[in-house]
């Protein structure tokens, strides 16, 4: 694909079908390149790039052990995008399964902190897609809160 990232994931599905209507009806991917005989898809949404193709499907699949639900244990993918707002909007209506509700979160990096705008999403497979616009830096000030309730010690 040209112009894709340094890493696009690729993400096994149970019904390529069912997570092609997710990602493109849900969140508003386009279907930048398919192969319908392997039943894969390459999927963009602006600079974002995710590959998606059946589990049990004919090729050559890239796995370690059985797939079981939810297939994304133990991992999310954070995507930036410009538009978050809008992008929660659209999944709500879309009856999108919302894991986390947009939220304003900071993360403490050394002296600063980073803000997200961000929600979590489920898509079928149970893969956790954190969505997120960037609120910019600000100074990390003492004893503020992590946004988990506990004060950061390292301040």
């Amino acid at each position: 694909m040209r112009n894709a990232p340094p890493i696009v994931p690729e993400l096994g599905v149970a019904d390529l079908d069912v997570s092609l209507r997710f990602y493109i009806k849900g969140l508003g991917f386009v279907a930048a390149a398919e192969r319908p005989e392997e039943r894969f898809a390459y999927l963009t949404r602006g600079a974002v790039h995710l590959m998606i193709e059946e589990a049990e499907g004919p090729g050559r699949r890239f796995r370690t052990a059985p797939l079981a639900y939810p297939f994304g244990r133990g991992m999310n993918l954070q995507i930036e995008i410009p538009d978050v707002d809008a992008l929660y909007g659209r999944a709500v209506i879309a009856g999108l399964t919302i894991h986390l509700p947009l939220e304003e979160r900071w993360y403490r990096q050394g002296q600063e902190e980073a803000g997200n705008r961000q929600f979590v999403v489920i898509d079928p497979d149970g893969y956790l897609l954190r969505f997120f616009s960037g609120l910019g830096r600000r100074p990390a000030a003492p004893n503020r809160e992590n946004g988990t309730g506990i004060p950061d010690a390292s301040a």
